[in-house]
């Protein structure tokens, strides 16, 4: 019963959040799609974003208030919000978002990620991701690209359209480099060579480093870790069931061969970048035994 009245408070109070500023958002929003002139429509985005860090600190707020959820946030010292990064991070939970929320909000850029396109869908959230101009991506099947091959390359494209857009103002890009959340059985469909995490996918942090390397201050690299052998889905965050979330953030520098080769067309770069993205990943994966085993996790 203390859960279903924790969690509902919660439901409640978050959904009056997001009616309240939804409305202004969209109003700022459909002013960019008609004021003539790139700066004023860059006035309008930096509105759109500023109303969105403001939502951001009110879910912080709500969350503070009415759950004991203790958020350990490690790292990213000296974040500025007048630069970019790239965030890439393990993908676990919906839980991972509002721990992305407690970590950056009002100290990076706003973050924008990769949508799967049937996230327009969802009631008001769709909305408010269409304002904010984030990316909705249509993946298909190995199947699905055989039968029709002239769909190959789609994302990709949507990618790159997506980061032009990024260039003009300071932004911080989620990629999830999973695509997907990891469960076991997913893990063990793919026979996974690492321990907590499924095989990364290189090809879309190459577009993103390709259209703003120059423009990144630096990969944040980020690993969430949460309590116990099942990680926390989103009521559980909502009815204060998650005792505490570990953000670790380290700070990598880019090498800027990362973005200097072609990667759709080039096999050497290619591996490159993969080898890149591998290595990445196998420290992120013993960075997360580490800390399974420091919090008493690893059982």
């Amino acid at each position: 019963m203390r859960a279903l009245l924790t969690g509902s408070a919660t439901t409640l109070l978050l959904l009056l959040n997001t009616l309240t500023l939804i409305g202004p958002m969209l109003v700022i929003a459909l002013l960019k799609l008609v004021l003539p002139g790139q700066s004023l429509k860059d006035t309008c985005s930096r509105g759109v974003m500023w109303i969105a860090e403001a939502w951001a600190e009110n879910c912080k707020r709500v969350f503070a208030l009415l759950t004991p959820t203790h958020w350990d946030i490690r790292g990213g010292e000296g974040l500025r919000q007048d630069t970019s990064y790239l965030v890439i991070s393990n993908h676990q939970s919906w839980v991972d978002i509002p721990a992305l929320v407690q970590a950056f909000n009002r100290k990076a850029p706003y973050f924008k990620f990769f949508l799967k396109k049937e996230l327009i869908w969802v009631p008001f959230l769709g909305l408010a991701f269409w304002a904010l101009d984030y990316p909705f991506m249509k993946r298909y099947s190995k199947a699905f690209l055989e039968k029709h091959p002239e769909m190959k390359g789609k994302d990709l494209a949507i990618t790159r359209a997506a980061c032009e857009k990024f260039k003009r103002l300071p932004v911080t890009v989620v990629n999830y480099l999973e695509g997907t959340r990891f469960t076991p059985a997913k893990h063990a469909a793919q026979q996974s060579p690492y321990r907590f995490l499924l095989k990364p996918k290189a090809g879309g942090v190459a577009f993103v480093l390709a259209s703003l390397g120059e423009q990144l201050d630096a990969v944040l690299d980020v690993t969430l870790v949460y309590p116990g052998q099942a990680v926390p889905g989103f009521w559980a965050l909502l009815s204060g069931q998650v005792p505490w979330v570990t953000v670790d953030i380290r700070t990598r520098e880019l090498d800027p061969a990362l973005w200097q080769g072609d990667y759709e067309n080039d096999g050497v770069f290619r591996q490159y970048v993969q080898g890149w993205v591998s290595d990445l990943w196998r420290e992120k994966d013993a960075r997360i035994a580490e800390l399974r085993a420091e919090l008493g996790q690893d059982r």
